[in-house]
């Protein structure tokens, strides 16, 4: 059975936890396969609702296998947390599985990424201070603290000897912050070894034997496309690649073993942070998505900065992820408008624009050319078929669908894990 590839096709904040439960009890593993805790998925299911950062959102469905893997950047005190968390709620997190090569978020990690945020000044990219460039950086620059060297105390003593040696240089000389000690890192991440040691594994070899023998493997990403930092609106993006090809390398599956990649799509458009948006809204309207879709950063707590749905992005998402369906989420924050904008297209420099230029200067120029679809008023939260839906927001669906490169193959009509219309079945 080839894997499915579960991610998000705006600026993330999409609602992959909502999909991904949807899809947990079909699946026989769950993997986070990018990204750190600056990610949050929310999960409602009665009522309760989770609120997952590091955790896969399979962790809620007792039949699936859990897998944070090597492309995820781990920061072993929340991790921890967030396990107990979970555990005092009565959720079963045993079957966790974490990659060896998976790497670490440290002190210095979070310390530098807060002093670099805050010397940019309004330059600022707009990270949550987690720690997560940092990390990256030094996996780039083979210099970073992997799972394994947890327990061996010899190689993760020099490798912080060596990692410090010029970032407490920088703290000191550049930043003005006190130097930070060796000893102390080695001896709280010595402190998680024997813990998070029940969970490590080579989850590469374990999820590629699954899916020989017939298992379903669904790789779920955090973020989104858009924040890609190869295919984002750099430099204001995340350092991983959340994009499909980032779920191959962060979890060491080959492209050829999947068969669906899914786009997770709002209903209409936000994004969390600094840089360029422009179906933006800064009235009365972009304050009603953000009140009505209770639009707050699961991890940061940050507003997010609403606007209508933008399909130049949704297409270019299907091109850059090769998107086999849509999920729609949040069709039912837009009840009660009277008129819905759709931004079919952009004017840039008194120009037509069909798709998402190519320059960074372009984009942040771009002024929305929009479309106006009838608005509904009745409450959508109970439709479980396309026809169930009035006939305007079936129709705004199919526009969607139209112009945005990919079948909407499912709806979600409000937060709950049964509130969803589901018009094809991915699996």
């Amino acid at each position: 059975m080839p894997a499915l590839v579960l991610l998000g096709a705006q600026w993330g904040d999409e609602g992959k936890g909502k999909a991904t439960d949807l899809l947990g009890d079909r699946v026989d593993y769950v993997v986070r396969y990018q990204g750190g805790n600056n990610a949050g998925h929310t999960v409602v299911i009665g009522d309760q609702k989770y609120a997952l950062h590091l955790l896969p959102s399979g962790i809620l469905s007792p039949n699936v296998i859990p897998v944070i893997g090597n492309g995820v950047v781990i920061d072993p005190g929340v991790l921890l947390e967030e396990i107990q968390g979970l555990t005092e709620r009565g959720i079963d997190c045993s079957k966790l599985l974490i990659s060896t090569n998976a790497h670490l978020i440290t002190p210095y990690h979070r310390t530098i990424d807060k002093v670099s945020e805050r010397f940019l000044g309004k330059s600022k990219i707009g990270t949550t201070g987690r720690g997560i460039g940092p990390a990256y950086a030094d996996k780039i620059n083979r210099i970073g603290i992997r799972v394994q060297d947890l327990f061996d105390p010899s190689i993760l003593r020099q490798k912080l000897e060596s990692a410090l040696r010029d970032k407490n240089q920088v703290l000191i000389k550049v930043f003005n912050r006190k130097n930070i000690e060796v000893d102390e890192v080695l001896q709280e991440y010595l402190g998680y070894a024997e813990v998070l040691r029940p969970y490590v594994a080579d989850t590469v070899l374990l999820l590629n034997e699954a899916l020989q023998v017939g298992k379903r493997v669904l790789l779920e990403g955090s973020q989104g496309t858009l924040l890609d930092v190869d295919h984002g609106t750099y430099p204001f993006v995340t350092s991983s690649n959340p994009t499909a090809g980032g779920a191959c390398t962060g979890s060491g599956i080959g492209p050829t073993k999947i068969s669906k990649v899914i786009g997770i799509v709002k209903a209409y458009t936000t994004r969390v942070g600094s840089g360029p948006f422009p179906t933006e809204l800064l009235d009365e309207d972009g304050e009603a998505l953000r009140r009505i879709g209770g639009e707050v950063g699961v991890t940061t707590g940050r507003p997010r900065r609403c606007g209508w749905y933008d399909a130049p992005i949704a297409r270019y998402a299907v091109r850059v992820n090769g998107l086999t369906d849509f999920f729609l989420t949040k069709l039912d924050v837009l009840t009660g408008w009277e008129k819905i904008p759709v931004c079919v297209a952009y004017e840039i420099e008194g120009k037509r624009i069909e798709e998402l230029p190519a320059s960074q200067s372009d984009f942040h120029h771009a002024q929305p050319i929009y479309e106006y679809l009838q608005g509904w008023s009745e409450d959508i939260t109970k439709a479980r078929k396309l026809s169930d839906l009035p006939k305007a927001a079936q129709e705004y669906v199919a526009f969607l669908e139209k112009i945005s490169g990919a079948p909407m193959s499912a709806i979600g009509v409000g937060p709950g894990r049964d509130e969803t219309i589901v018009v094809t079945d991915f699996i």
